[in-house]
């Protein structure tokens, strides 16, 4: 079973799709992570040097960001995205947008 088959399967149990959505911030913050890591061709070692900690933290990082046991402060979020060669931004949206 791929990811899509298992999340529509999932989707159909009361609360599930509800869940997820609410989680989509998080979802949205962690694929940008990802993928930023990924164009600057860095390993989480590679980050977590820049960043002044240790690889263990950015696994946590980017591992709390899907489970949303944790959210991350600005701060890390700030040193993560200097590290990468980015900065951080952080908009609101209205709802009715």
């Amino acid at each position: 079973m791929n990811h899509s088959e298992l999340k529509k399967q999932a989707f159909k149990r009361p609360g599930v799709k509800a869940a997820y959505e609410e989680m989509e911030p998080e979802f949205s913050l962690l694929r940008e992570l990802l993928r930023a890591r990924q164009n600057a061709g860095l390993s989480q070692a590679e980050i977590a040097e820049k960043m002044g900690t240790k690889a263990p933290a950015v696994t946590r990082l980017e591992s709390s960001l899907s489970s949303g046991k944790h959210s991350p402060s600005i701060a890390t979020l700030k040193k993560y995205a200097k590290a990468l060669g980015c900065h951080l931004e952080i908009k609101l949206i209205a709802d009715n947008q």
